[in-house]
């Protein structure tokens, strides 16, 4: 039943096809957004628009930037003879929040899931390969533990060895089955403290 009229029902429907977003929260922004004043109303509008139409995966190491080589890339400070890889943009957000990790990520968006469909072409892999053929020390595998994630680490691992490259896995310490971008700063410190070779 069209309780609210065709405009505030279609904003309504977009909120709710949102991930994490149920009916209930996507009726509660868009009674905010319709209330909120026109020029903020406006200027969350141009937001999405300019991230949707500026927004691109970093020449380097894949994460979602709006240069051409994402901030973590360009700054010299940090050590791009270590990379660390992740499955996802969130993910990478959480080890930054440490502000223990020095290195450089490699994104790899998503993880190999043959029950899925997703094989390892399906992701970022192939851009990993040609990564190292510049210098590289170590590569620090730090996919989720569910099964996905350790296919994948395993995977990788098989795949880089050969190359004389140094394999580390983060430590236990991330629950069996959790993500990283629901773990806590201490618990993926010393997870990234105890990666053990593999």
């Amino acid at each position: 039943m069209d309780y609210y009229g065709e405009k505030i029902g279609s904003l309504i429907e977009e909120l709710a096809s949102l991930p994490g977003i149920g009916i209930k929260s996507a009726q509660r922004l868009a009674f905010h957004i319709v209330n909120m004043p026109k020029e903020k109303a406006h200027a969350l509008a141009a937001a999405i628009t300019d991230a949707r139409d500026n927004v691109h995966y970093c020449r380097e190491c894949y994460t979602l930037t709006d240069r051409d080589i994402c901030p973590i890339c360009a700054n010299d400070k940090r050590n791009h003879r270590q990379i660390m890889v992740v499955e996802n943009v969130r993910d990478l957000a959480a080890y930054e929040k440490t502000g223990e990790y020095e290195g450089v990520y490699h994104v790899l968006h998503g993880a190999i899931s043959p029950m899925l469909g997703i094989g390892p072409e399906d992701i970022k892999l192939k851009e990993l390969m040609q990564r190292l053929q510049s210098e590289v020390d170590e590569v620090i595998i730090a996919t989720n533990s569910g099964l996905e994630g350790e296919t994948t680490a395993m995977y990788i691992s098989r795949l880089i060895k050969p190359t004389g490259i140094k394999v580390t896995r983060i430590a236990s310490g991330i629950p069996v089955g959790g993500d990283l971008e629901n773990t806590d700063e201490v618990t993926l410190k010393r997870a990234l403290d105890a990666r053990t070779e593999i």
